[in-house]
């Protein structure tokens, strides 16, 4: 994929941010002991100053163990791909409509990340940041029920820190670190996303 692509935003942000990531050590990437890929994409767009970025809310699906959660575009790594930044243009593609490949830029990669919790598929998670043009449309596939755009500023924000209660049944509820995206919770494996792509973005102010 280009570094630069036509209509990409000029936001200086974005040229700080990538070389935050290029400072970071490169990935070993190691054997996949079974364990499933994928790979997501944090779309940052220029909106009247400020940087925006694309969440999604997952559509009700039985089987899906992110089923209606807050989520980055983003899905499983197909034996075509050409590599786990293909995988996340792809199902950005096919997400949302939005091909980082003719009309954005990869601005870096951050650290891979993976479920927590026994229950939840053992699965590997890359994460890209791209930029994307201003005016760039949201078409939203069957997998998707909700795409909101939202100021990575207010992310930093006191007042975004919450918390998800996850209930367990008679169980004492389980208490999980989020963040209020005006009004969405954003938990688990995309809420430890953001704090790694969070900790760059203030690294390159």
């Amino acid at each position: 994929m280009p570094a630069d692509a036509p209509n990409t935003p000029e936001h200086p942000r974005i040229a700080a941010l990538a070389r935050v990531l290029a400072r970071r050590p490169a990935e070993t990437r190691p054997g996949d002991g079974g364990i499933a890929r994928a790979a997501v994409a944090i779309l940052l767009r220029d909106a009247q100053g400020g940087l925006e970025l694309l969440l999604i809310r997952r559509a009700e699906r039985a089987g899906d163990p992110w089923s209606g959660h807050m989520a980055l575009p983003g899905g499983r790594e197909q034996a075509d791909d050409a590599g786990p930044e293909h995988t996340a243009a792809r199902e950005t593609r096919e997400e949302v409509g939005i091909d980082v490949a003719a009309g954005g830029r990869l601005v870096g990669a951050l650290e891979p990340v993976g479920p927590h919790s026994a229950r939840a598929p053992r699965i590997l998670v890359r994460p890209f940041v791209f930029a994307v043009p201003a005016d760039v449309q949201v078409q939203a596939n069957h997998e998707v029920s909700a795409a909101v755009w939202i100021p990575v500023d207010e992310l930093l924000a006191p007042g975004a820190v919450t918390e998800h209660l996850l209930e367990m049944g008679d169980a004492e509820p389980l208490r999980f670190p989020a963040l209020d995206a005006r009004g969405h919770v954003v938990w688990g494996l995309t809420h430890r996303i953001l704090g790694d792509f969070l900790h760059a973005y203030q690294q390159a102010a």
